[in-house]
């Protein structure tokens, strides 16, 4: 049966949905190497938006302190909160963070997106860094998710983005052809350090992109 616009936005959908992803993907793993890059051993307190099964928790060394926020919470913990995003503001007990990240979580979130970034940047420490993802929608042969509500042209989400962040540098996850993250061995050690815009190729075949900001 087909499943209504209704239903996607719904709790019991995301419950099932965040059952997929239990296992770090290949972007996901992306995303651990550039946070504990960033921290550099420091003592750092991380809020994860949009965590899901909390699994990017997994991939830092133990001088990130994780805290989560998510539509559904899988396994309860108080490091993880459990708030629809789209009803309420950002927050955690009013806690500050060293760095906070929302990775697969802009392109669901609509009309609410510049103010979800208002939000982040309330909470973000002054000399804090924000990791955020976003699906190249101008990618030759991108494929666009049926969940997606907010699907803008790579430029309008960087003007959107920098109006309330100081964009520090931002670069594809991978360049696939096929428009999906590499999945053979060969292919993601050969992407996974790669942090670096190519001109002509990466607005073409970068599947979706990382920014880093303050």
């Amino acid at each position: 049966m087909k499943s209504t616009v209704k239903e996607f936005q719904s709790q019991y959908w995301w419950q099932h949905e965040g059952l997929i992803y239990f296992q770090p993907h290949y972007r996901l793993a992306k995303c651990g190497r550039i946070i504990n890059s960033l921290a550099g051993g420091r003592e750092c307190d991380l809020l994860d938006v949009g965590c899901g099964p909390a699994t990017l928790s997994q991939l830092f060394q133990n001088n990130i302190h994780y805290h989560g926020i998510d539509i559904t919470i899988h396994d309860p913990s108080p490091n993880l909160l459990e708030i629809d995003l789209s009803k309420k503001e950002i927050d955690f007990q009013n806690k500050s963070f060293d760095l906070i990240v929302a990775q697969g979580f802009f392109e669901y979130i609509g009309e609410f997106q510049n103010k979800k970034f208002s939000e982040i940047k309330r909470v973000l420490k002054k000399n804090g860094r924000f990791i955020a993802t976003y699906v190249n929608f101008s990618h030759l042969h991108k494929q666009i998710y049926p969940m997606y509500n907010n699907i803008l042209p790579l430029n309008s989400f960087i003007k959107d983005l920098s109006s309330v962040f100081c964009i520090e540098r931002f670069f594809p996850s991978s360049h696939n052809w096929m428009g999906t993250e590499p999945r053979r061995p060969w292919l993601v050690k050969m992407q996974m350090p790669l942090y670096i815009n190519i001109p002509i190729i990466s607005p073409l075949l970068g599947v979706d992109y990382f920014f880093i900001c303050s």
